[in-house]
């Protein structure tokens, strides 16, 4: 088919690679504008663009499809399909309505759990059992098209965000490819139920922040969900400390015990209280650090018993609150 493919982020490259390995003529990759990155804040290209030039396809970069002049861009190039992959820029009705056979969204969850900007987190931190790519047909709403097909995945239970997106990004190229080569497939996608509608918000700086007075369960999948963007954090010292790998216990703290208190360090880590058990902590990163086993930064920074970690909201300046990076995730 010809094609044009929009998308951004690795997710969306995997799916462009296997597009085109497939043997579809690419008319054209549209990507976000290249973006500050890195502690230079240099411009940088994104994965999909990286991809394309790489392999000669055309590229175009418009920040809006709202302006008429990018759509009669899009209608001159006369699409069969449209795929898109975590672009994240709405496509208006105009744009919908110029490829052949319409826009199809390759989304990472199970429609309509998890529609909008990041169902792999929002997954994570609801302890979800399973997840998976969904091949939806686009329209006007928010993934709220009818679907094609979809895949499931299980959730291993120590699973980051990392681990779980790269599994669903070699589905999603994988699904992709199927659907534009299936002919006995379904006549029609399957319009979504509306039992069961739930939203992926897009994540914020904040939702990273650590309230030790939350179940220890739950801080153990806001750090699973935030690893390797944007890490959850706390506070330690007045200063920013990211937490990278922990465990939930069953601990039993003295009555009185205020969460965030230090319960135990030992040679591998060492424990949090939180509003029920504790949570060991076992792999950390100061601001300007690099990841370290949590026992040596304990010794470095004179953590002892009964000592306090805090929430990390307020050790964020308005600085690095700008120059945070934003979670470019698959929706």
């Amino acid at each position: 088919m010809r094609l044009v493919f929009a998308g951004t982020p690795p997710f969306a490259a995997a799916a462009l690679a296997a597009l085109a390995d497939a043997g579809h003529e690419i008319a054209c990759v549209l990507t976000q504008p290249d973006r500050p990155s890195g502690r230079g804040m240099r411009l940088t290209a994104s994965a999909v663009k990286a991809l394309a030039l790489q392999r000669g396809l055309p590229v175009a970069q418009p920040p809006t499809l709202r302006d008429t002049a990018a759509q009669a861009d899009l209608a001159r190039l006369a699409p069969d399909a449209m795929v898109v992959a975590a672009y994240g820029l709405l496509l208006p009705p105009a744009v919908l309505a110029i490829p052949r056979l319409g826009c199809l969204n390759i989304h990472a969850s199970l429609l309509p759990r998890w529609r909008g900007a990041a169902p792999v987190q929002r997954a994570l931190l609801a302890g979800d059992a399973e997840t998976g790519i969904s091949i939806m047909q686009m329209d006007a709403g928010l993934d709220t098209g009818p679907v094609w097909s979809h895949r499931a995945l299980s959730i291993g239970a120590r699973e980051t965000a990392g681990g779980l997106l790269e599994r669903l990004t070699g589905l999603g190229a994988a699904m992709i490819v199927e659907r534009l080569a299936t002919d006995g497939g379904p006549a029609a996608p399957v319009p979504q139920p509306d039992d069961g509608v739930t939203y992926a918000h897009k994540i914020e700086k904040r939702d990273a922040a650590i309230d030790f007075a939350q179940p220890a369960l739950s801080i153990d999948r806001q750090v699973r969900a935030f690893d390797p963007v944007p890490g959850a954090f706390c506070e330690s010292g007045g200063q920013l400390l990211k937490i990278w790998r922990a465990v939930p216990e069953n601990r039993t703290c003295p009555e009185g015990t205020r969460p965030g208190t230090l319960v135990a360090l030992d040679a591998e880590g060492f424990s949090v209280a939180c509003g029920t058990g504790s949570l060991r902590v076992l792999e950390v990163q100061r601001a300007g650090g690099r990841r370290q086993p949590a026992s040596a930064y304990a010794q470095a920074a004179g953590l002892a018993e009964g000592g306090m970690l805090g929430a990390g909201a307020a050790v964020l300046s308005p600085v690095q609150n700008a120059a945070a990076p934003a979670p470019g995730q698959p929706r």
